[in-house]
This record gives C-alpha cells, structure tokens and sequence, in this order.
C-alpha cells in the first residue's frame, strides 16, 4: 500500500518545527527515524495533514553533560548510545538496553526521541527512561518544558506531549560509579519486541546490602512499570539469590497484559518475575565488580 497524501515540512531549526506543529497542530507528525511512523503511513494507520521531518535539525543530534544529568538529543541515532564514551561512562545502562532494539539496521535509522514519543510499552528506551528517573524535554509555542518519564508515559502509545510540542532531548541522571546496571529481556526470536523486559539499577553499602535499587519492566502493562514494590522488597536486605527472587515475585499484579499472540496473561506474569530476577542478579554482580575495582 502507499501513504496517503500529506503536506510534507523539512525544518532547519526547532523552533520551525513547533512553529509547524503549532501551525498543523494534531493533524501533524513528526518523522525521525520513520522506523515505527513510515509502516503506519503505508498501511493507512496514520492520515496525518502534514509531516514534520526533523533530521536537518542538528541540535537534536547532540548528546552532551549537564551537571549531574546527560542530556540526549531527540534526534540522535539509537546506535549511538552502543560505543559512544560519554554514555558509556555517565549512563551504562542505555548502552546496554539499546543493543537489545531490533537490529543493527534499525538501530542506525530509529532515533532517541522517537522510540520515547512512540511510547510502545515493549519498547526498551521507554523501559530505560522510567527505570533511571530520565526526565523529557518537550518545546511549545510558548516555553519549554519537563516531564518525569513515569508521567510521560500515559498509555499504549499514548504520551503527555501536547499537539503542539516537539520533543526535544531526554535527561538521564548520571549513574554512580559504585552502581552496577541490567538489561535482560524475552522475545521469541532475536530482534522482535520483548515478552517481558526489565532494567536495574542498584547499588551497595559497605556491609554489601542493597543501599538502592531501581527497576522498570516492560511489555506487562500499557506503560512501562516502575516496579516500586520489588525495590521496597530489597532495601537493607542481603543480595542472596532467594531473597532477590523473592522480591522479583511482587512484580506479578503489577501484569496487565492479557493473552495474545504473542503469550498468555499466565506466561507474561511468570517472565516478569523471570526478568527482573535476572536482570536484578546481574545487576547486582556488576555492583560487586566496581566495588572490587575501588
């Protein structure tokens, strides 16, 4: 099939690009890498008036420090955060997230900010966003604007951006050099979108129990789930193997999803609770690793 017609914009600048969208409003969309977008046009499941192409616009290709933050340009390839040093040092969880979207080729058209905007629960940037506490910079007619990524995210597909904002940038805290970082997920074939995914983020005290744990899981719900009471579960307790799985386990209400093509409610439930577990464990070595290294 071919896409329906549309008036195509080719902006230089960010402020061109929400004048369009202030303009053309929810009848627009914002082409990046067209890796979700252009499979919509061609089957007709977007009618969009006017498309917004942002790839000339080079300050969303910038990944740069600010203070304790690392701030990712909407426009920036995924590819990128794989081998680049700066993201690699201040946040190694995306680096370790990202090698799991699609495939390489993907990876060298999709963008930072499109997955974000695309908000497909499954989708492992999404995942990485709420885990790590990234906030997201969206620019409108009058001022920009943040917003947590656990309020970005409203439902399947489904954002806090307004018709008339353009995503900008997303903001990473930067990791502490004691924490150790996860990625784990489940997909029936290598590069289909996960079953259940989960990120971690933890680190130790002195006496080597859990001082802090983050953990955000995917493809559950019709959000990314920050899996606040598997973190609760862990706080000043030991990393043993029973107790993490123990934790993992409260993961399970937090399974929305019912059964499908893919899997069943009942599958999802026991791949949560697998995912976390190992991404949790490996995450916890990690931690050990860097304490070593001291």
């Amino acid at each position: 099939m071919k896409p329906p017609p549309f008036t195509y914009c080719d902006p230089e600048s960010v402020d061109e690009a929400v004048a369009l969208k202030s303009e053309y409003g929810s009848a627009s969309l914002v082409l990046a890498g067209g890796q979700s977008l252009l499979p919509m046009l061609t089957m007709r499941l977007a009618r969009p008036e006017a498309l917004i192409d942002i790839n000339k616009i080079g300050d969303l290709q910038k990944i740069e420090r600010r203070a304790d933050m690392l701030e990712v340009g909407a426009g920036v390839r995924q590819y990128e955060l794989e081998d680049h040093p700066l993201v690699g040092e201040l946040v190694p969880l995306l680096p370790a997230a990202t090698r799991h979207i699609g495939h390489l080729e993907i990876r060298h058209r999709g963008t930072v900010g499109g997955s974000v905007a695309h908000a497909d629960p499954a989708s492992e940037l999404p995942c990485t966003a709420v885990a790590l506490d990234a906030t997201v910079v969206v620019r409108g007619p009058y001022d920009t604007r943040t917003i947590e990524a656990r309020d970005f995210f409203q439902g399947r597909m489904i954002t806090a951006l307004e018709p008339v904002e353009v995503l900008v940038a997303v903001r990473y805290p930067v990791t502490p050099r004691t924490a150790g970082h996860a990625f784990v997920e489940v997909a029936r074939r290598d590069g289909d979108f996960a079953l259940a995914g989960a990120a971690a983020l933890v680190d130790l005290d002195e006496d080597g129990r859990f001082s802090s744990v983050a953990v955000g899981v995917s493809g559950i719900s019709d959000t990314p789930v920050r899996a606040f009471a598997v973190e609760a579960a862990l706080i000043g307790a030991v990393p043993s193997e029973e107790n993490i799985t123990r934790a993992a386990e409260e993961i399970v209400p937090w399974v929305v999803s019912g059964d499908d093509q893919q899997a069943t409610h009942a599958y999802r439930q026991h791949l949560a609770a697998v995912v976390v577990r190992r991404a949790l464990t490996a995450a916890v070595a990690r931690a050990r690793e860097r304490s070593d290294a001291k």
